[in-house]
């Protein structure tokens, strides 16, 4: 059975990702271009760089998730036998998906953390357009999208994997238990064989109290 203690920590980490990147794509950074007291140049005035600190909470709220799971689900392959079944093929499927997810999800955050944090230092000295570089709209929102999907799919995958994992049972059970009974009966019959017979090639009973003898062709 799922653990339900592991789910509600997953999802708090998850949903903590996704506010902070959904956070970071509102306060991301801004450029505007400011001459000099003398206007003899203009350079780059950035504002808050508050958007970086959120991406990069995002990342890591997002892989601590991601790592609660896939320990928990012993990363798909190193766990306990699966059930063949629905939910084992779910499990294989929504495996795959989260880590694609996952993975377009921290490609975004780090790359917008990492873009928003750049600030150019060129100043412009004649009249020409000078040019302030900045994260592109979007990035972070990307990652809060992926985040959520991510989210989704994992707790799926997670349910599905224990449901499989669960209902699992070995095979040949009941097999190897006949088999055994069949061979202890054989070795019985085959003492019992030898124990009764003579050098004669017959066999003795104990019908009436005497002794009788036949003969007897082996099966061997």
């Amino acid at each position: 059975m799922a653990s339900k203690l592991l789910l509600i920590i997953v999802s708090i980490f998850d949903i903590i990702a996704f506010g902070l990147a959904v956070a970071a794509e509102q306060r991301r950074s801004t450029a505007t271009v400011q001459p000099d007291a003398e206007k003899n140049y203009s350079y780059c005035i950035y504002d808050s760089d508050i958007a970086t600190g959120f991406g990069v909470g995002a990342f890591l709220f997002l892989m601590a998730s991601q790592v609660l799971i896939m320990f928990a689900s012993k990363c798909f392959c190193c766990g306990k036998p699966l059930s063949p079944g629905g939910s084992r093929a779910w499990a294989v499927i929504l495996f795959i998906t989260c880590w694609v997810f996952f993975f377009i999800a921290e490609i975004c955050l780090l790359a917008g953390s990492v873009r928003n944090a750049y600030h150019t230092r060129y100043r412009n000295i004649f009249d020409e357009t000078l040019d302030c570089p900045s994260l592109r709209k979007g990035v972070f929102g990307a990652g809060a999208a992926f985040t959520l999907f991510t989210a989704i799919v994992s707790d799926f995958y997670y349910v599905c994997y224990s449901k499989a994992r669960d209902s699992f049972q070995p095979y040949g059970g009941d097999a190897g238990v006949g088999a055994a009974s069949i061979l202890l009966t054989s070795i019985v019959s085959k003492m019992n064989f030898a124990c009764c017979s003579k050098p004669e090639g017959g066999y003795q009973t104990d019908s009436g109290g005497g002794s009788e003898m036949g003969t007897y062709t082996s099966l061997n």
